[in-house]
């Protein structure tokens, strides 16, 4: 890397999953948005085509009149070169079968013939359980390389189970820099935000919305949040007071928002009057880590004022994405840039010393939140600085809200064990441990063993360990 009048040229990232159809692009965009920093992106991915799609897409759109800094793109055949030096590594994957969601078809639908409904299915639940089998394994192999061939860089997760994938990292390689990104809470900052506008007439960025972010991903919770001194609770409480009948839809709504991952927020309302804390994710991925209040069956589901996410829809989607690269690839469309709202490159911008940031990010407990246990990976608020991340002090939880989220802290502690063990029936345990695990015990086995054998091209080396 080369320092020049406060720019930093000839960045290298490796990015593990450089075919991304998504994020990669609103990397992409992101970055050639930011005339801080330049660099080389290496895009490696085990589905080559989409990675070569990608490093055209890429350089057509850093040469575009628009783009404020200049970046190259070139695909990596192989991981360790990818990898060979990198200042920072992305890593956002799918773990399943290349350009299909078969595996997550098992995930989200096997459970459903017994009556266990997901609403994503990627983090907790049966199918965050068999997705964590397939892709933990995977992460320990990441963890290996990047020991070997860039130790000292920062490395950057999306993927999910976010929590486990984060977590693994430490487990394989403990002096590694590494930390979660997940862009949940910007949706509930946005909300109060709006509660600002409509109770005060105030219109505010939700970056200016600052909030104590505490929990595990997806299952984060914020007990103070103000707007330049003004304590914003009592005006979430007017909101919630307002609309937790007929629900708030579209406040939230992100770059990447579609109709099957918006909702009316009723869950959040919901978990609000009850605990009088803000439940700071959104609806489908907070009504999977409760017992089935919002999930016992598809009309319950919707008298909440959310959606099942089928992985139907989820094929269509790629469906579409996979024409819009070969659009973008053939010139047919242009690539146009638009800010994602992720923090991605603030982040790398303050680790590189550019600019201190401050925002939600998932690491090593520390005792930034005192009621849950040291080493456990957690979210809440952190200081960005040149080359180091500090927690910030976030407090503990309440003990009503501490007994949901410990009962996930201590299940995912299992679930990484069982994955690391390849240990079957450590990993059934931790499947009927899961709230939304209703069956009795001989179904709840049928059932695993049926998602089992449906992915079990992705689970080398599990076995039952019990006689």
């Amino acid at each position: 890397m080369k320092y020049e009048n406060n720019r930093v040229k000839d960045i290298k990232i490796a990015y593990i999953g450089g075919g991304s159809r998504g994020w990669a692009w609103g990397f992409m965009s992101d970055l050639s948005l930011e005339e801080s920093i330049s660099g080389t992106v290496y895009l490696y991915d085990i589905d080559i085509p989409s990675a070569r799609a990608n490093e055209i897409i890429g350089n057509k759109a850093s040469r575009l009149p628009e783009a404020e800094s200049e970046w190259n793109y070139t695909v990596s055949g192989d991981i360790d070169s990818a990898l060979k030096g990198a200042d920072f590594v992305i890593i956002s994957i799918t773990p399943g079968t290349v350009l299909s969601f078969k595996e997550m078809r098992s995930d989200v639908h096997a459970p459903e013939k017994y009556g266990i409904y997901q609403s994503v299915g990627d983090t907790v639940g049966p199918g965050g359980l068999l997705r964590a089998m397939r892709v933990i394994p995977m992460y320990e192999g990441f963890a290996d390389k990047i020991r070997e061939n860039c130790p000292d860089a920062w490395v950057i997760n999306y993927t999910n189970p976010m929590t486990l994938c984060t977590r693994i990292l430490y487990e394989r390689f403990p002096g590694i820099k590494a930390f979660g990104c997940c862009h949940e809470v910007f949706g509930t900052q946005k909300i109060l935000a709006y509660a600002l506008k409509e109770f005060r007439g105030i219109t505010a960025d939700r970056r200016m919305i600052k909030t104590n972010v505490m929990g595990i991903n997806h299952f984060t919770w914020i007990d103070r949040a103000e707007y330049q001194g003004e304590d914003l609770f009592p005006l979430y409480r007017k909101l919630v007071d307002r609309y937790a009948r007929s629900g708030l839809e579209g406040v939230e709504k992100n770059h990447w928002a579609n109709k099957e991952f918006t909702s009316g927020n009723r869950v959040k309302f919901d978990l609000f009057k009850r605990y009088g804390v803000i439940a700071a994710a959104g609806d489908r991925h907070l009504a999977e880590f409760c017992p089935p209040w919002y999930l016992k069956n598809p009309e319950v589901v919707a008298s909440w004022g959310f959606m099942l996410t089928t992985v139907d829809k989820r094929e269509q989607m790629l469906k579409e994405r996979l024409q819009r690269s070969r659009a973008l690839v053939s010139g047919e469309e242009t690539f146009k840039f638009q800010a994602t709202g992720e923090d991605g490159v603030y982040q790398i911008k303050a680790l590189l010393g550019l600019e201190d940031f401050i925002c939600n990010v998932n690491i090593p407990n520390r005792g930034q939140i005192r009621s849950l246990p040291l080493g456990a990976v957690v979210e809440s608020n952190a200081v960005f600085t040149k080359n180091s991340i500090t927690p910030v002090l976030a407090g503990g939880l309440p003990d009503q809200v501490n007994i949901l989220v410990m009962r996930h802290v201590i299940n995912q502690e299992m679930i990484l064990k069982a994955c690391v063990g390849r240990d079957l029936d450590l990993a059934f345990q931790a499947f009927c441990n899961d709230p939304l695990m209703t069956l009795d015990i001989r179904s709840a086995k049928t059932l695993f063993c049926e998602m089992i054998e449906n992915t079990k091209e992705f689970l080398p080396g599990y076995e039952w360990r019990a006689e």
